[in-house]
């Protein structure tokens, strides 16, 4: 088995494509839609995001709403740096920072935790 793709429920799919797409720099992949929306990078992997009517975001660090999965990046940048970036294109800090000086954990625009670490802290 091969991993093609990592799709993510949320409400407006092209709304948290162009979160990711400018976090990230991914590509929009040209079939998206208002109903699914997806990125393609350099390999064959897709992150995508499907329309879910009442959806319920996921509840970080309570497990309310389960968060049933979350990504993780790394990054070249400072921490501080990379958050405020992130902040400014839509995502949030919840409270429950279990590492703040190793990583941070975000919330995407449609509630979905995710983590950034520098890449040197990723390998230790």
């Amino acid at each position: 088995m091969k991993l093609s793709a990592i799709t993510l429920d949320c409400p407006d799919p092209p709304l948290l494509a162009a979160f990711y797409q400018q976090a990230t720099g991914l590509a929009l992949h040209p079939k998206s839609d208002a109903d699914f929306a997806g990125l393609t990078g350099a390999g064959e992997l897709v992150l995508g995001f499907q329309r879910v009517d009442g959806y319920r975001a996921p509840t970080w660090p309570t497990q309310d709403v389960p968060q049933q999965l979350h990504l993780c990046f790394t990054i070249e940048e400072d921490l501080a740096e990379a958050e405020a970036r992130l902040l400014s294109l839509g995502a949030a800090k919840p409270p429950g920072q279990p590492q703040e000086d190793r990583w941070r954990v975000l919330t995407d625009p449609a509630g979905h935790p995710f983590c950034i670490v520098k890449a040197a802290a990723a390998s230790e």
